[in-house]
């Protein structure tokens, strides 16, 4: 299971996305992006929240 936090992308947020893959993990971000923040996922976005994604053990 992967998770991304948030609050790593520098938000004060604390939410935390759990998926199987990292493109699940992607495009669960972008609708948080858009949903919550208001905010559209750009290529180089993509590649920064790629960065971030953890795997959980």
């Amino acid at each position: 299971m992967k998770t991304l936090h948030c609050a790593d992308a520098g938000f004060d947020c604390a939410a935390v996305i759990h998926a199987e893959t990292d493109e699940e993990i992607l495009t669960q971000a972008a609708e948080h992006a858009k949903t919550v923040h208001g905010l559209s996922v750009t290529p180089e976005l993509a590649e920064q929240i790629k960065g971030l994604i953890k795997e959980e053990k």
